[in-house]
């Protein structure tokens, strides 16, 4: 019994002492202990990109929302607001059922954005579209455009780019068959077409 202890406790003492030098060793290397000198690697908190790819631009902080209820009344005191869209709102006692905010963006290059409103019927189809600017004074309409079904966007250059659907005689109101291509750019005073393009 006694050779047998004298045999099997160095035997255990030397599998203990492999084991904890052979955790510390994976801790050092792993991300349990910061170890400093040649094989320690500098930490990030961002991902290092792959070569040949971009990192992704930074998001522009949006602007205030748009007070809707309060650019509705600014759109029916305006004399030169169409007649079929001061139908949809003067009908329009739910807010959500006429008008939603869009895209935000900052085609007047002022550095505060501006945020598209789409107009639309009580089944979203929208038939026009509201560049408005928020005030200290409230929201200001500075230009729309009727147009159907569209997408927009601001370009890289700050224009502003619509996509909307187009009808021929044979479409049916579900299915438009084109669409058109419209860029707008700011001139200081107000938005001109730049292009046009249908497909």
């Amino acid at each position: 019994m006694r050779v047998w202890r004298r045999t099997l406790l160095p035997a255990v003492a030397a599998v203990a002492a492999l084991t904890s030098l052979s955790a510390l060793s994976a801790c050092g290397n792993g991300g349990g202990l910061r170890v400093e000198g040649a094989d320690s690697q500098p930490t990030s908190e961002a991902p290092t990109p792959a070569l040949g790819s971009t990192q992704p631009k930074a998001q522009k902080t949006p602007g205030p929302a748009v007070d809707l209820p309060a650019l509705r009344v600014r759109l029916l005191a305006d004399r030169h607001l169409p007649d079929y869209s001061r139908k949809v709102l003067v009908k329009c006692t739910v807010i959500s059922r006429c008008l939603s905010r869009g895209t935000t963006v900052d085609v007047l290059h002022s550095g505060t954005p501006q945020q598209i409103v789409l107009i639309h019927s009580v089944d979203k189809f929208v038939f026009g579209i509201i560049l408005v600017a928020v005030e200290p004074s409230g929201p200001r309409a500075i230009w729309s455009l009727k147009v159907d079904q569209p997408t927009v966007n601001a370009s890289p250059q700050g224009d502003l780019v619509v996509e909307s659907k187009v009808y021929t005689l044979d479409d049916r109101p579900c299915c438009p068959s084109g669409r058109r291509v419209e860029v707008y750019r700011w001139n200081g005073r107000q938005m001109t077409k730049v292009s046009s393009t249908d497909q």
